[in-house]
């Protein structure tokens, strides 16, 4: 792989349409962009809003105001408005439909035809557990809705697409960049993933809820009150006759046909959530009909809290690991899952930021039938030890303690280490579960005395089972990412020493210790914890 221009040049005079800018990792890319190159031609932003008004409001209060775009806002002091008005444009629509929603024929839709020279594709529903309509339109259709788009553009130079690493699903070994094919599965007893049926699926189990006419306080009070936290935990085979009957009949139906069963269908065909599923749905869907569209596919593993750029440690909200972080630092981790064997695969924000912006430099106008595979990873080159995200976690909070309600700082352990699941199961039976039915027969036995405790117990621990069942293939994944055409992408720019250090993404250049404790859990204390 050879490349003999500059990124920078690259980007320069180009127009841009983002999907995702309101995102974590898109505002990264989109602030990224602006700073480095200010001679972009355009950036378009497409956002989900009703209209333009709303899209334009939602680019100031969710992307622009916020503090990762200090470093430009210093940059151009009272012009920084103007910059991103002559630079920026929110473009309201939804990749979930065709065109986004801009008509065939309208002016809008034909200029971004004719103007637009590359696509980056950053939106996604990222919770593992989602609906299975909201994931498949989202994450699939949107994929394909997009990649619709991008060959309809006139000069476009480059679609890139983020995805996600875990779209292998729970395998073990080393994992290869390489495509998705269109139907295949990875569960062996079933030979062929068909996504219209999926599709057909979806749409007639919208049809049926829609029939039952649930309204929204009923679905609420089915999530809030029985939870999917207690069969996502113990993998029981669910009937809509073996849930509870303290619940409206069809707030039950509601629950079970729009989270449990539709999560079974990730399940069947060997991924562990609706998240990966759909997302590696996506990829399939742009393997089969992207043709000779020039197209990038990033897989970041695990994404963090920056690592330098624009500033050390922003992060915008809790990501996967933090959940466990966090739970610490409020007092609430009294176990911490995972053992010495156990590899997380993390990256900070900015380096897969960097990593899609030189990927789409330097494979800009290939023609390739297939696309590149870019798997931005750290377990192959610097691994991160799971038992070692405790350590971190302890070592910062015991000198930067959390200050609860009460004013004073909260008190933190050293949370005990369960090495399996199998080891997990009977801690939290016997410390959790076990004196809550005595409690609940105490209740019973006193006239629902401790009805109100014993409900926040039993949500307490319906909650802490949810986010380990949910999290339990990435705490003990058993797999390492080889990420041979990511080192040739870093290669590609060795060359340029001033461009290598300014989109720099290579793990090895990372000391975790340094990272964790000095910059991405300070990060969450200044942006998350509060």
């Amino acid at each position: 792989m050879e490349f003999n221009g500059s990124i920078v040049e690259f980007l320069e005079n180009k127009s841009i349409l983002v999907t995702g800018s309101t995102g974590f990792l898109g505002k990264v890319f989109v602030e990224k962009l602006l700073r480095v190159q200010p001679n972009l031609r355009h950036l378009f932003l497409l956002l989900r809003d009703p209209d333009p008004e709303s899209a334009k409001e939602r680019l100031h209060t969710e992307i622009t105001s916020k503090e990762l775009f200090r470093v430009l806002k210093t940059t151009y002091g009272a012009k920084f408005n103007t910059f991103i008005s002559e630079k920026v444009t929110a473009i309201a629509g939804d990749i979930a439909l065709k065109n986004f929603g801009l008509g065939e024929d309208s002016d809008l839709l034909n200029n971004l035809i004719k103007d637009v020279d590359i696509v980056a594709r950053f939106a996604a529903t990222t919770k593992f557990i989602e609906r299975y309509d909201v994931a498949l339109e989202v994450n699939t259709l949107g994929a394909k809705n997009v990649l619709d788009f991008a060959k309809k553009c006139a000069k476009l130079e480059m679609l890139a697409h983020v995805s996600t690493a875990y779209v292998c699903g729970e395998k073990s070994g080393v994992i290869s960049e390489k495509p998705l094919m269109m139907g295949e599965t990875l569960n062996q007893t079933l030979e062929v993933l068909d996504i219209e049926a999926e599709l057909k699926h979806m749409r007639t189990r919208l049809e049926e809820l829609k029939s039952l006419q649930v309204s929204k306080s009923e679905e609420t009070e089915a999530m809030e009150n029985f939870g999917l936290e207690r069969f996502a935990y113990f993998q029981q085979p669910v009937t809509v006759s073996s849930l509870k009957p303290q619940l409206p009949t069809k707030s039950l139906i509601l629950f079970f046909r729009t989270y449990i069963c539709d999560g079974d269908r990730a399940r069947a065909f060997g991924w562990p959530n609706t998240y990966v599923f759909t997302k590696a749905m996506g990829e399939m869907l742009i393997g089969k009909y992207g043709g000779k569209v020039p197209v990038v596919i990033i897989r970041p593993t695990i994404i963090t809290s920056t690592c330098i750029e624009p500033f050390p440690g922003w992060i915008e909200s809790a990501r996967t690991i933090d959940t466990f972080l966090i739970a610490g630092a409020e007092g609430k981790l009294p176990c911490f899952l995972g053992n010495a064997e156990s590899m997380l695969d993390v990256v900070p924000g900015d380096m897969v930021a960097n990593a899609v912006i030189v990927a789409m430099a330097v494979n800009s106008n290939h023609q390739s039938s297939d696309p590149f595979i870019y798997q931005v990873c750290s377990s192959q080159t610097s691994p991160l030890s799971a038992i070692k995200l405790r350590d971190y976690s302890h070592t910062y909070l015991l000198k930067n303690p959390l200050i609860g309600k009460d004013g004073n700082p909260i008190n933190v352990v050293m949370p005990i280490c369960l090495p399996t699941m199998d080891s997990f199961r009977p801690y939290i039976f016997f410390k959790y579960m076990l004196p809550l039915k005595v409690l609940e027969l105490v209740n019973a036995a006193l006239c629902q005395y401790f009805k109100n405790t014993c409900k926040v117990m039993n949500r307490k621990i319906n909650r802490v089972m949810y986010l380990v069942e949910v999290h339990e293939p990435y705490i003990f994944f058993e797999g390492k990412f080889d990420d041979l055409n990511t080192e040739r992408l870093r290669m590609a720019i060795r060359t340029n020493e001033m461009e290598a250090k300014l989109f720099y993404f290579d793990p090895k250049s990372l000391d975790w210790d340094d990272y964790f404790v000095n910059i991405h859990i300070p990060g969450l204390a200044k942006h998350v914890f509060h």
